[in-house]
């Protein structure tokens, strides 16, 4: 990496799960709007053949007169060598396919489970941990050896898991986890702004808060705008509107799978006083089971939706074809700002910016002083040249550190398991998870739930899950 004129050129980004057909492209296009920046993306992927498609589309996509941003797009075979010398790794995998999601996210249902994502929290969550942890063990080992002072950016679910694994094995390791939900909520906070007051324009980016909690589980316990207070008038929006929720003005949680009405965070704020900070989809899912998941119907009336891997299904097919059609150039990428903000956040740490931003890193600071050092949290950090400093967040209230605890203690659970090849822990996680919460479950339904989901995912496990069953 080079730095010369306020610009850094020569910048070398591994890019792990670059065969990705549809989060790769976002990549893409804010690097190729990014005009400080330049160098070479190495593309690794267990699918060479997509990688190797990204590759293609990325180095047209570069050559564009619009785009900025000058970047080479190359692939590698070798996870070791696609590490050597780096100064960026982005971890962005899919850990199984979506007829493990399947399970993942149907199974649990014979006990009565709904799973809105079935990707972070609950069973599902679990799960797909379970598939997770030993592929980044890999990634962390070979990190350890091949590049241990790059930045890693995680961007993989569930999040915090795969975060805490990366520490676990390689504990020196410079990694954090990146996540949008939080811009979501202040997007809806910039809505709610504009709409009372009349105002045009405000950036999402200029709704100041405070984060704390950990991933997709967030709150903030402030929120400002230009000297404005957003609480009571938060408060306010909800007391008139709490029935419909919010619409924004893009999407209709009716008809599309990812939206909601936040009628969940809406109920969240008048039951604890704090901005729940992500979409109510993972929101619903940290909180005991009778409350917002009880059945479809239930689902509905809070205005929200949940994902069915038959739609994640139909959704690849329609992203494969976008695929092709890039390759053959029947189509381009459209190269406007995504509002992620990995590429900003290389920047900083290039030196070239300095930003605060949300950030999932270990606890080791104390960013919030009442809940355990060694768990992966959410908050706000400085990110600067080389170096990214948290910002201490506060404690969380008693009643919402109550609600987070018992997935913190699953993780570590979950951890303990997929190390141990522990069926058991893994019964243990699932009983402590409030996903089961007034469902009249006995252990012994939970338990049989476990293990038949632990078989049905067995061919991404390690061979040692197979000597563990009963």
């Amino acid at each position: 990496m080079k730095y010369r004129h306020d610009k850094v050129s020569d910048v070398q980004i591994a890019y792990i799960g670059g065969g990705s057909r549809g989060w790769a492209w976002t990549f893409m296009t804010d690097l190729a709007l990014e005009s400080r920046m330049s160098g070479t993306i190495r593309l690794y992927d267990i699918d060479k053949e997509a990688a190797k498609a990204n590759e293609i589309i990325g180095n047209h996509l570069s050559g564009r007169s619009e785009a900025v941003g000058k970047w080479e797009y190359k692939t590698y075979d070798n996870l070791n060598e696609v590490l050597e010398g780096v100064d960026f790794i982005v971890i962005s995998i899919l850990p199984g396919t979506f007829e493990e999601m399947a399970v993942d996210v149907h199974m649990p249902e014979r006990l009565g489970v709904c799973q809105s994502v079935g990707d972070t929290a609950g069973p599902g969550g679990m799960i797909r941990a379970l598939r997770t942890i030993p592929m980044y063990v890999k990634i962390a080992e070979a990190i350890r050896e091949h590049a241990p002072n790059a930045w890693v950016i995680n961007y993989t679910n569930p999040m915090s898991l795969c975060v805490k694994t990366l520490y676990e094995v390689f504990p020196k390791i410079k990694a954090f986890g990146c996540c949008h939900e939080v811009f979501g909520t202040q997007k809806v906070l910039k809505g709610i702004l504009e709409d009372t007051y009349g105002m045009e324009g405000v950036s999402r980016r200029e709704i100041q808060v405070n984060v704390l909690g950990i991933n997709h589980f967030t709150w903030f316990d402030y929120a400002s705008y230009k000297g404005i207070d957003l609480f009571p008038l938060y408060q306010e929006y909800i007391e008139k509107h709490f029935a419909e929720g919010y619409k924004e003005r893009d999407t209709n949680w009716a008809n599309a799978c990812f939206a909601c009405a936040h009628r969940v965070k809406f109920d969240l704020f008048l039951r604890y006083g704090l901005i729940a900070a992500a979409g109510d989809r993972h929101l619903a899912e940290f909180m005991p089971g009778n409350e917002y998941l009880k059945n479809p119907e239930m689902v509905s009336d809070w205005k929200f939706g949940l994902t069915t891997a038959a739609w994640r299904k139909e959704d690849l097919k329609n992203r494969l074809e976008k695929s092709r059609k890039l390759l053959a150039q029947e189509t381009e990428v459209e190269l406007k700002p995504t509002g992620e903000e990995g590429i900003l956040l290389m920047k900083a740490l290039c030196g070239l910016e300095r930003v605060i931003s949300n950030v999932n890193i270990p606890n080791s600071f104390g960013q919030i002083p009442n809940l355990p050092l060694n768990a992966v949290v959410e908050t706000n950090a400085v990110f600067e040249r080389d170096a990214i400093r948290p910002v201490v967040a506060g404690k969380l209230p008693d009643a919402i550190k109550a609600l987070v605890m018992p997935h913190i203690e699953n993780h570590d659970y979950i951890l303990e398991a997929a190390q141990n090849c522990d069926r058991e822990t893994v019964v243990k996680a699932f009983i402590n998870d409030p996903a089961f919460a007034g469902k009249n479950c006995s252990r012994e339904e939970i338990r049989s739930l476990a293990y038949d989901m632990i078989d049905a995912t067995m061919g991404y496990l390690p061979g040692g899950w197979k000597y563990t069953q009963v």
